[in-house]
């Protein structure tokens, strides 16, 4: 079916949506019409032990389940409970402190929706100005040298950093994912097949991130841009500086940096997170797309590495290679081991070298998240935004100092060199009851138990037949050798600051279950899965060092009429229809807030919220909607304000010749991609309070 952009969807609306065409080309070189390039064949651990003690047995059992299990916590809280323990007591029809709004209804309208009673501002939008001497934008009139001043293009991770108790300044820090060039330049101007070197670097320029004074306007709530020293561009020309155990190593040397030790820029930035210590951690994702003509790299070691991370065949969509050999992998073949790390900035010093991180190791990074283990040392987590691809977690060998001081920021930055990078292995406690079809188990809830597989510590492989070097700049494969659970494209995952739990959005995976592929698990639990779940675990113990944990689905997404959703044990006609999680954020009182990407139910992405305990867990509140086109990035939401990235609005048009949104400035200009700030109307900024009554 179609609809007008005005006209509202029903309810529970199905439709065959998601991304455009245009996005999957631009944004991740059509990765999902390519095969999927994890070839391994990992059984699931579920699936192989047939006569594994169940893990509802296990708990009630506390002597096996410390013998067999190593003596976690389950996840409601207690070593001796049944898995099968209620979450959700008695319900007692009361909003959970911080989602009582009243749910934005699925709709196509071009335009950012937000509750009755709440307002809302553009923060900063493509093209404004970041540093002085940015020229105000003319779409048809750019250059290089501005962009490289201006607001980069598709903006993505959000990360909000308070300078005073109030939180009324800010430096605000966002992600710019990648370029679409068709709708980056006027229709009339550019040529896909022949770029010209000018919008090369236009492009160049609009890719990395932006660090920006920000002021709260302590009287309604907008946030606002403000001129300030700490400003700051980070595009593909910014050089970084490589640390940790695979620097200088014999993979990323290049002919312009035969050191192995410097990088010019960063690309395709996804998520992120703000660190403890006031830096921001940014995962670098769909890298591969903007190198050209792997394919006659017929070398028989180096082949089936680039295969492994999809490296891209013939000329690239961009055509940057034309302009600068680092593009071209037969000319630099080591160039695309230079990108698919975490990033550290340091927002607080405008001339500091940014870093990229290798003992984080090298894949798709969605984002890299940070908490505090038990005894005070790092763990950081991030999945590899591809399908059949795993979930990892880094611990560091030293431990954190407290404060954001500069002496703070530089010992927490290198305690990320050194430390042991893991990988996720998932066993279910219902084996032979996983049809794909999404039915629920015996035991009424998908869940079980885990483990993280060492990898690499410092100089030393965990992993038989490689090198600690090839197991950071090979990740991927050292992850398939030591057998890791094959996941449905993990994205943003998140520690919760209240309950200890971990969250990660799996948004996707249509080729679950389809012929020659994985099928389904107790962690994936359906073929050709379209709309995503989201999987909640904690860690033995409650502590990140750990090496085992316990997981449970809090949601498995979709069309709450269809038999094949779940939603925490809450009544499914109570909730709104979610598709495709993406990124994820907390607020202060723990509720889960999801925004999406590529809504498969025939409406605009949105901002949902979802309580994790007591008798509202996963009651799914839809808080607002994005424009036509466009993707819900960056959630941040605050006491105050909910920040969120309208990542490529219109895209779903085939060139900017003729838009289908205007957002946001209306009438017949060209959609921008932009940062927005919502906050609750009718209450002075100071006490007015997002989703309180």
């Amino acid at each position: 079916m179609s609809l007008e952009p005005g006209r509202l969807l029903p309810l529970f609306a199905a439709h065959d949506g998601g991304r455009s065409p245009i996005t999957c080309e631009y944004r991740c070189g059509n990765a999902c019409a390519h095969e999927a390039p994890n070839p391994t064949g990992n059984e699931y651990f579920g699936d192989v032990a047939k006569n594994v003690v169940s893990r509802r047995g296990v708990f009630k059992a506390g002597a096996v389940m410390a013998a067999a299990a190593g003596g976690f916590a389950a996840l409601s809280g207690t070593a001796a409970a049944a898995p099968s323990a209620p979450l959700s007591p008695a319900r007692s029809g009361r909003p959970v402190p911080g989602t009582d709004f009243a749910p934005v209804p699925p709709n196509k309208l071009d335009r950012v929706s937000v509750p009755e009673g709440y307002d809302q501002h553009v923060v900063i939008r493509w093209g404004d100005a970041v540093v002085p001497g940015a020229p105000k934008f003319d779409f048809r009139k750019q250059t290089a040298a501005a962009q490289a001043k201006q607001f980069g293009y598709n903006n993505d991770f959000v990360g909000l950093i308070p300078q005073d108790p109030l939180g009324l300044a800010n430096l605000l820090v966002v992600n710019h994912e990648y370029t679409t060039e068709v709708h980056l330049f006027p229709a009339d101007q550019y040529d896909p097949a022949n770029p010209t070197e000018e919008q090369v670097k236009i492009a160049w320029a609009a890719h990395g991130l932006s660090v920006v004074q920000t002021l709260r306007d302590p009287i309604g709530g907008a946030l606002r841009t403000t001129p300030s020293p700490l400003n700051r561009r980070i595009t593909l020309d910014t050089v970084f500086e490589v640390r940790g155990p695979a620097a200088g190593s014999k993979y990323l040397k290049t002919s312009a940096d035969p050191s192995g030790r410097k990088v010019r820029g960063t690309q395709n930035n996804c998520s992120g997170g703000v660190t403890p210590w006031g830096t921001v951690l940014s995962g670098e994702e769909n890298f591969h797309q903007y190198f050209a003509n792997a394919d006659k790299v017929t070398d028989p070691e180096q082949a089936p590495r680039l295969k492994r991370y999809l490296i891209g065949a013939g000329e690239s969509t961009r055509k940057w290679e034309r302009f600068d050999r680092r593009w071209d992998v037969p000319r630099e073949p080591n160039e695309p081991n230079r990108f698919g790390w975490v990033v550290e900035i340091d927002p607080h010093d405008p001339h500091s070298t940014p870093v990229k991180h290798t003992a984080l190791g090298r894949f798709k990074h969605e984002a890299a998240t940070v908490k505090i283990t038990a005894d005070g040392r790092v763990a950081v987590y991030s999945g590899d935004d591809e399908r059949f691809e795993y979930i990892y977690k880094f611990v560091s060998k030293g431990k954190y100092k407290k404060g954001s001081s500069a002496l703070a920021r530089r010992h927490n930055s290198a305690l990320l060199d050194d430390g042991t990078l893991y990988v996720a292995k998932f066993t279910g406690d219902s084996p032979g009851q996983i049809d794909g079809s999404g039915k629920l188990p015996d035991d009424d809830e998908f869940d079980g138990v885990g483990e993280w597989i060492p990898l690499a510590a410092g100089g030393k492989s965990f992993v038989d037949g490689f090198t600690a070097e090839e197991v950071y700049v090979f990740t991927r494969q050292a992850a398939d050798k030591a057998g890791a659970t094959k996941m449905d494209r993990p994205e943003d995952i998140e520690p919760n600051p209240v309950n200890g739990r971990i969250y990660a959005a799996l948004t996707n995976n249509t080729d679950r279950g389809a012929a020659g592929k994985a099928a389904a698990d107790e962690p994936n639990p359906r073929n050709s899965n379209k709309n995503g779940h989201v999987l909640e675990w904690e860690e033995a113990r409650g502590d990140a060092a750990s090496t085992r944990f316990s997981w449970r689905l809090l949601l498995v997404c979709g069309d709450p009429a269809t038999a094949d959703t779940y939603f925490g044990g809450f009544p499914k006609d109570q909730v709104s229809p979610i598709s495709c999680p993406d990124n994820v954020a907390f607020d202060r009182h723990g509720n889960l807030w999801i925004s999406t990407d590529g809504n498969t139910l025939g409406a605009n992405d949105g901002l949902f919220s979802v309580p994790v305990s007591g008798p509202e867990r996963g009651h799914v509140k839809q808080f607002l909607s994005v424009p036509v086109g466009a993707e819900t990035c960056g959630p941040v939401v605050t006491d105050h304000l909910v920040l969120v990235a309208v990542q490529h609005p219109g895209e779903n048009a085939a060139s900017s010749a003729n838009p289908s949104s205007h957002w946001p400035d209306g009438g017949a200009a060209q959609p921008r991609p932009a940062i927005v700030s919502v906050w609750k109307k009718g209450h002075f900024g100071l006490v007015g309070r997002i989703g309180v009554r």
